[in-house]
């Protein structure tokens, strides 16, 4: 199995090599697409001590994904196989057996209506305000919500639209699991969406609820909202609050803001504060004895974007702060802050 793949990535790659003369040897209604990104991350705690997802390295150069995403469409059925090979895929979908090679997302869709469309298959999920493919978000390293969020769903849904706004609801597998075929356990999915005409703004409430493996109860309510203040300058808001109930009832949250500003096609610029807060021992803070009281993490991160076609250079400077000493250095002596830079490169083609 393994070999057919890497097979089919050796033809897909040697069709993207050919640039525009590739994708017309695929047949119409099919679009071929994929990405790669690089980076080299260097932390003054000269340790591994970070905690959000796919950049927990220090002083090494990474090669984190690859994807490769198929889509074809016709009349009103589509279909979408994406998957991705590296770190950043395995980290993606740590659920599965342990493999660098990875279905990212897989599914299918039927739309009976202008208005109305049904998909069934594995999908990015709907909650939070990035994404895990590198080239879509503006930062390269991860937020802290993004990272102890749900990564996808499997199941079915539907979506609806009506002008302006625009309404989900779906059935998915417990967060994370493409396959569960145990115990019967659902989680329900929903989202409701408002983008209006006259105002370049995006309002997006999020909901994903259900039993998790270990019978705990778990429903996360998620608000995204984005605004282009001017041409050059747009704000953006992640707010996020989890709730677990198993005898107790328990809860993280987070918060973040993202003021994004482009000069020109070619440079951008991206900072980016978080608020997380973990009091009762579930995400960062959990070991009890170490903190009885939990604790909450700030974290400052600024990018910068240079683009030229496809290509996209990312240097980046952070500072997570936490209220108690959660980060480690060489030594493995605890401390309150860690900071590092990182230089990433992405290519989209």
């Amino acid at each position: 199995m393994r070999k057919s793949l890497f097979a089919l990535l050796a033809v897909l790659f040697a069709m993207s090599a050919q640039a525009q003369d590739s994708l017309r040897l695929l047949p119409p209604g099919f679009k071929l697409s994929g990405s790669a990104d690089v980076y080299y991350k260097y932390n003054f705690n000269e340790s591994t001590d970070g905690k959000t997802s796919f950049t927990n390295t220090h002083n090494s150069f990474e090669l984190n994904m690859i994807s490769l995403k198929l889509e074809s469409s016709f009349k009103n059925v589509g279909m979408v196989a994406d998957i991705g090979f590296g770190k950043r895929a395995e980290d993606f979908s740590y659920n599965d057996e342990k493999t660098r090679l990875a279905i990212k997302q897989l599914y299918i869709s039927y739309a009976p209506a202008s208005w109305l469309k049904f998909t069934m298959g594995s999908y990015a999920t709907h909650v939070g305000y990035e994404l895990v493919d590198a080239y879509a978000n503006r930062n390269y390293s991860m937020s802290y919500m993004f990272s102890y969020g749900p990564f996808f769903h499997t199941g079915v849904k539907a979506d609806l639209t009506f002008g302006e706004h625009s309404f989900m609801v779906g059935v998915f597998n417990p967060t994370d699991f493409k396959s569960a075929t145990w115990g019967g356990i659902k989680f329900i999915g929903a989202q409701y969406g408002f983008a209006p005409a006259s105002v370049p703004l995006k309002f997006y409430l999020n909901y994903i609820g259900g039993r998790d493996t270990f019978q705990t109860r778990n429903d996360q309510l998620d608000a995204v909202i984005t605004y282009q203040v001017a041409p050059k300058f747009g704000i953006g808001y992640n707010g996020t609050y989890s709730m677990y109930k198993n005898g107790v009832s328990t809860n993280w949250y987070g918060s973040a803001l993202y003021f994004s500003y482009d000069p020109n096609e070619t440079i951008g610029l991206t900072l980016r504060g978080e608020y997380f807060g973990d009091k009762d021992n579930i995400k960062v803070y959990t070991d009890k004895t170490e903190y009885p009281e939990g604790g909450n993490i700030f974290a400052l991160t600024l990018s910068a974007q240079y683009k030229i076609g496809g290509f996209t250079l990312i240097p980046e400077v952070r500072f997570d702060s936490g209220s108690k000493d959660v980060f480690f250095d060489k030594e493995n002596m605890p401390k309150s802050s860690s900071a590092n830079v990182l230089l990433a490169a992405i290519y989209k083609f």
